[in-house]
């Protein structure tokens, strides 16, 4: 267990340490049983957290609202349409300046190729912590409450396999930032991954050979496909959710037609058969029901998704202790 992180951002799993990651874990679980016993664990009393944002949500406010409460402390909800953000507050000035005012900063900015630099830049200039609620190319506290929910229906994770496919949803052009993050940190942990999507639906390349060193390191696998029903084929877990063709193009008519090719990369019953008897079916949530994923597989014996947004809860409870904390700096 490591014990120096206070005052780390987080922005990818990526750029933090194996033993770092085993510690938001190990914590995860400890506040997860806290939670089920009435435990209270206010190790953030008195600290605060703006939790900005650019992009609208549910699960990522509401667990981080009330995780900053079980912690003792309070966040501070920021939308940046209704404040001088949108006026022209620099990512500078809000650095320098939420980072006095704040314990830690907390920002979803999804807007491709913006929103990953916009946080980079705030925090260069933060004394206090950024954590990392969503941008263009990452979603690592969702990937954290995935890991979490894989080893508690799974066990160790090492050397099973999870498909982390595309899938057709017509609601809007998604972020690639949950597959991205995915592979990155199932890699880390010996997990033989399976990417899969049509053509034109990459992910960025750089990130695609850092899951595959972190696989060889790892002694696991990332191997990419495009044939949906392929990629069930004896799986453990099952990981499909929809992404726009950011990679290819920019341009919303183009994507439109790309995502409109696909229309039968829907997971099914006949699908999900495909894959181990005991696989579970995972989403981020919200998905395009009966669309993206049919009802009768969402809300089936196979999906664990309640319990993954639960998860996102304990893991984020346990980065907001670790990185605000009061405990030992690095």
């Amino acid at each position: 267990m490591q014990t120096n992180m206070r005052g780390m951002d987080m922005i990818t799993t990526q750029e933090w340490t194996k033993d770092q990651l085993d510690t938001v874990l190990d914590i995860a679980f400890d506040l997860k049983k806290k939670r089920a016993l009435g435990i209270p664990h206010p190790y953030l009393r008195d600290k605060t957290l703006a939790m900005l944002f650019f992009f609208s949500s549910t699960r990522t406010r509401g667990s981080f609202e009330a995780g900053m409460a079980q912690l003792g402390g309070h966040a501070a909800f920021v939308e940046s349409r209704t404040t001088q953000i949108a006026h022209g507050d620099t990512a500078k000035e809000l650095g320098e300046i939420y980072g006095r005012y704040f314990d830690g900063i907390a920002i979803r900015h999804v807007d491709w190729g913006v929103g990953n630099r916009y946080l980079r830049y705030v925090a260069e200039a933060s004394r206090a912590p950024v954590l990392n609620m969503q941008c263009d190319l990452y979603h690592p506290h969702q990937a954290l409450a995935d890991l979490q929910t894989i080893i508690e229906k799974k066990g160790d994770p090492r050397g099973k396999t999870i498909t982390v496919s595309w899938a057709y949803a017509s609601s809007y052009q998604k972020p690639l930032s949950v597959p991205t993050s995915l592979i990155l940190l199932m890699t880390r942990y010996g997990m033989n991954v399976r990417l899969v999507h049509p053509p034109k639906f990459d992910l960025p390349a750089f990130i695609v050979d850092q899951a595959q060193e972190n696989a060889r390191r790892a002694g696991g696998s990332l191997e990419i496909m495009d044939d949906f029903d392929a990629g069930f084929r004896d799986s453990d877990v099952i990981y499909a959710k929809s992404w726009g063709p950011l990679v290819t193009t920019t341009d919303f008519e183009e994507s439109k037609r790309l995502i409109e090719q696909y229309k039968d990369w829907i997971t099914d019953s006949r699908r999900m058969a495909l894959a181990k008897p005991d696989a579970i079916y995972m989403h981020p949530l919200p998905a395009d029901r009966d669309i993206e994923v049919t009802t009768e597989v969402l809300e089936g014996p196979q999906s664990v998704v309640y319990d993954e947004a639960e998860n996102r809860l304990h893991v984020q409870k346990a980065v907001m202790a670790l990185t605000m904390g009061n405990g030992w700096g690095p």
